[in-house]
C-alpha cells in the first residue's frame, strides 16, 4: 500500500494523541492482523501506523459521518467547506442547524467548519446531544485543508478499513486471535472538579470503566494484542494491576486555563504485551 502523503487527524478531538504518538508507536506491537480502534475519535495512531486492514468505530455519529464523507465524497466536502465564514454571527447560525436534516456531506462539512473554528476545538454536546461550544474568536482558522482531506480519503479507501457507528463492547466482540485493538475511552476523572470529562450525551462512568478493564481480559485471554490509554489513578491502576502500567507525561490540550494546559499531567499506557 503507497499512499502519497500520510494523512493526518482531520478534527481537534478531546484527549487526540497526536502530542505522545511517538510513544503509541513505539509501545505497538509490530506485527498483527486487523487494527482495531473502538474509540477512534480523531485517529491519530491509525494514521500513524496506516494499517492495511482496521476497523474503526466511535459512539459519535457527527464524526463517523465526517470519517464516510471523506472516504466516499472528498470533492462535494471541500467545496462545502469552503462556503463557511469565520464570523461570530454565521457560527451560531451553523451551530444551531440540525444535522440530523442535512445530507451527509453538508452535515461533515457542519461538523468539520464548527471543529475548526469553535472554543478551543472542543467537541462537547449537551443532553440532548446538541454541541454547545461557543464561537472561538481565531483569526485564520483552517477550515479547509485540502491536502489532508484527500489524503484521508485515499488511505480509507486503499486500506481495508470497516467503519462503525455503534457501541464500543460490539466492535470488541470482533476482535480475534492476533489482532490489536487500541482502547481510548473517556478518561477517569483524576478529581471530582475535574472538567470536561463528558464530551457527548453519552457518559462515561465508573461502572463503565470496570466493564472495559473486563472485556481488556477478555481480549487477553483470547490472544489479542491490547493496549489501552487512561488516566493517572490509583482506580485505574487497580483496575489493570495484572498488566504492564507505563507512565506518561502529556499536557491536556483541551483545557480553558492556560496554566492548566502548560502544567504536564501524567497518563498511563496499559498493555497485555
Amino acid at each position: 500500500m503507497q499512499i502519497i502523503l500520510k494523512p493526518k487527524p482531520f478534527v481537534k478531538w478531546a484527549g487526540g494523541k497526536r502530542q505522545i504518538i511517538d510513544i503509541l508507536k513505539r509501545e505497538a506491537p509490530t506485527e498483527f492482523n486487523t487494527y482495531i480502534e473502538p474509540f477512534v475519535g480523531g485517529g491519530a495512531l491509525l494514521f500513524e501506523l496506516l494499517p492495511e486492514r482496521a476497523i474503526i468505530n466511535d459512539i459519535n455519529s457527527e464524526l463517523i459521518n465526517a470519517y464516510k464523507v471523506i472516504k466516499d465524497y472528498p470533492d462535494q466536502l471541500i467545496e462545502s467547506l469552503k462556503l463557511h465564514k469565520n464570523d461570530k454571527e454565521y457560527y451560531y447560525k451553523v451551530r444551531a442547524l440540525d444535522p440530523t436534516k442535512l445530507s451527509p456531506v453538508e452535515r461533515a462539512s457542519r461538523f468539520i467548519y464548527l471543529n475548526k473554528t469553535c472554543f478551543n476545538g472542543l467537541y462537547r454536546e449537551n443532553s440532548k446531544g446538541q454541541f454547545n461550544v461557543p464561537f472561538g474568536k481565531y483569526k485564520n482558522p483552517k477550515i479547509v485543508d485540502e491536502g489532508n482531506i484527500k489524503a484521508v480519503s485515499e488511505y480509507l479507501n486503499t486500506a481495508n478499513i470497516k467503519i462503525f457507528n455503534t457501541d464500543y463492547k460490539e466492535i470488541c466482540e470482533l476482535a480475534d486471535k492476533g489482532d490489536f485493538i487500541y482502547l481510548d475511552p473517556p478518561y477517569h476523572p483524576i478529581s471530582k472538579t475535574s472538567s470536561f470529562t463528558k464530551y457527548t450525551k453519552y457518559d462515561f462512568t465508573q461502572k463503565d470503566q470496570e466493564e472495559l478493564a473486563q472485556i481488556f481480559r477478555r481480549l487477553d485471554k483470547k490472544g489479542c494484542y491490547v493496549m489501552l490509554s487512561n488516566s493517572n489513578t490509583n482506580f485505574i491502576r487497580h483496575l489493570y494491576k495484572d498488566y504492564k502500567i507505563i507512565e506518561i507525561h502529556a499536557s491536556r490540550a483541551i483545557n480553558s486555563n492556560a496554566e492548566g494546559r502548560k502544567k504536564a499531567k501524567i497518563e498511563v499506557l496499559i498493555k497485555n504485551f
